[in-house]
Formats: C-alpha cells, sequence, structure tokens
C-alpha cells in the first residue's frame, strides 16, 4: 500500500519544481561545461508545463543561494507536487560526508536532505551527476525520493561524464523508450549511463564512473533494476519532462486533464508491474487488462 501511495500522488493541477546548481568548476573548462550542461537543462525544464524553474550557476552556485531557492520550493510547493533536484559539478568524500563544490563553502549531502526534508512534494528526485556523488546516496535517500548518483560509491572522484548524457537523455526522443510521450526518470538514467559506458569504450579508456539509483529509502543503491524488486519503482513513475504531443497535450487547456488521466493510468500499469511476483497470474492479467483498456480509450480521446 506504501508503494502504490508514493507512486499515485494525485496528479490533478499538480506542478514541479526543477532546480539545477552548477557548482564549482575550478577551473575554465569545467566552469564552462557544467554552466553550459545547467542552461541546456533550464532550456527543457522551462518548456514544461507547470514549471517552477531555479538555476544556479556561476556567481549564484554558492550555499547561501541553494538555501535560499530550497526555502521557497519548500513554501510554495504542495504534496501532490514533485521536486527534482539537479546537482552538476565536482564533489568530494572523505571516506564519512560527502560535499557539493560550491563558490564559497560546500554543502554536504546531510545538509542537501535537510533541505529537500522541507520541502512537501511527496515524490522527490535527486539527481546527483558529481564526482564521488555516490557517497552521498545513504545520507540523501528516504521513502518518496529517488536519488541517482553518476558514481557507485565516494571513491569513484575522477571528473564524470554522466551530467552530459542525463541532459542529452531528456531531449532524445529515443530515451522515451515505452513510447509514452514523456522520459521518465528511469527512462532518463537508462539512457544516460548506457551513453556513458559508450564514452569510454569509445575513448579506449577504463571507466571512472558507474552510475547507481535508490528510491525505495532504506536500500543500498543498484545499477539496474531486478524483475520482482521495487527498486526502479518511483524513478519509473516518475516524469522528468514530456515530449511531442504530450507536451502539447499537457499546454491544451483542453487535453491536459485528459493528459493526466492517461498519466495516472500508466503510473497504475508501472505499479502493478511491480507487484506482478506476489500476485496470481490470473489477477494480474485481469488487472493489467482493465487498466490497458482504460488506457487504450484515454489516447483515442486525446488523438481526437
Amino acid at each position: 500500500m506504501l508503494l502504490f501511495a508514493l507512486l499515485m500522488p494525485g496528479l490533478a493541477q499538480a506542478s514541479t519544481f526543477y532546480v539545477t546548481v552548477a557548482g564549482l568548476g575550478g577551473e575554465p573548462d569545467y566552469e564552462q561545461r557544467f554552466t553550459a550542461t545547467a542552461n541546456d537543462l533550464d532550456k527543457v525544464f522551462r518548456t514544461a508545463s507547470g514549471a517552477h524553474v531555479y538555476t544556479l550557476t556561476g556567481k549564484q552556485a554558492t550555499r547561501a543561494k541553494l538555501t535560499e531557492t530550497m526555502a521557497t520550493v519548500a513554501r510554495e510547493a504542495k504534496v501532490e507536487d514533485d521536486l527534482i533536484l539537479t546537482l552538476i559539478g565536482h564533489g568530494s568524500f572523505d571516506g564519512t560526508e560527502y560535499k557539493f563544490n560550491l563558490v564559497g563553502p560546500d554543502v554536504s549531502a546531510t545538509e542537501l536532505a535537510a533541505m529537500c526534508d522541507k520541502v512537501p512534494a511527496r515524490r522527490e528526485l535527486i539527481v546527483n551527476t558529481t564526482s564521488a556523488s555516490g557517497g552521498a546516496v545513504a545520507a540523501l535517500e528516504r521513502p518518496g525520493r529517488g536519488v541517482i548518483a553518476a558514481t557507485k560509491s565516494g571513491t569513484e572522484k575522477n571528473a564524470t561524464v554522466f551530467a552530459r548524457y542525463w541532459a542529452e537523455a531528456l531531449g532524445d526522443p529515443t530515451a522515451d523508450l515505452d513510447k509514452s510521450g514523456s522520459v521518465s526518470a528511469i527512462e532518463a538514467y537508462r539512457y544516460a549511463d548506457r551513453k556513458t559506458a559508450a564514452f569510454y569504450e569509445s575513448q579506449k579508456r577504463l571507466a571512472t564512473e558507474h552510475a547507481v539509483f535508490e528510491d525505495t529509502g532504506r536500500g543500498e543503491a543498484v545499477r539496474t533494476t531486478v524483475d520482482g524488486a521495487r527498486e526502479g519503482a518511483l524513478l519509473a513513475s516518475l516524469t522528468v519532462v514530456r515530449i511531442g504531443a504530450a507536451q502539447a497535450a499537457m499546454n491544451d487547456p483542453a487535453k491536459r486533464e485528459l493528459m493526466e488521466k492517461k498519466e495516472e493510468l500508466e503510473q497504475k500499469i508501472d505499479a502493478l508491474k511491480y507487484q506482478k511476483a506476489a500476485m496470481e497470474p490470473g489477477e494480474y492479467k485481469q488487472e493489467l487488462t482493465v487498466l490497458l483498456v482504460q488506457l487504450a480509450k484515454l489516447q483515442g480521446e486525446l488523438d481526437k
């Protein structure tokens, strides 16, 4: 029941709060790269219906400004909304504590978690694309919050390329594997992870980053989903961006309600798939059939 409650927050009039931070580069090449990726995400997020977009780069990327921004989100967000926090840049891990490198004082994973804890949104996603980001997962995880890290541990300390491909995923229709008209967090993760691996292969270099995720709030981070396991259920239900006709429908007042109902049904289907192993085959097939018929009818209405 808890799983279904987290996956089905009630979509009516829901908004998404996007907070993107490009941290301290340390040298011009990294500074430009981090800022460019943050700006790419900013452009994508600003096309989303019901979006509240906050992007911190350059001199704005300070602990004080991030704290102020998260406090604003905590005041404005509602329970039915989503929060997506993306961290781009360098991170460090001393074996105990992870820190995100910012202009001036750094911010720790514990401090980041505290900021996010104050946001009332029922579903949250933290995408930490920095070096050593795997060292932050344990401090950031919480029920209702998905955490994606570019590295599997705090000991993978080299600069990462995961951020580049995460941003690319949100603008590439091929990332939408189920052809739903939206890119979920798990779809963007798989796209970026695959592209990152291909990058190191093409460069004939040993991979120094291995992305992981955790979205149950109480488990170890994993590299991929496993049939029958709960890991990935929240990320599969959480839409990062809509694309093409789906985004156009969300921007059309006459179709927005239908689109919201369609996404709600898709989330029910995703949740049901994660419950399959615990259900009788006949019961699963019957419930899935009912949902698929409802989804087909809604899609027909949208296509008119």
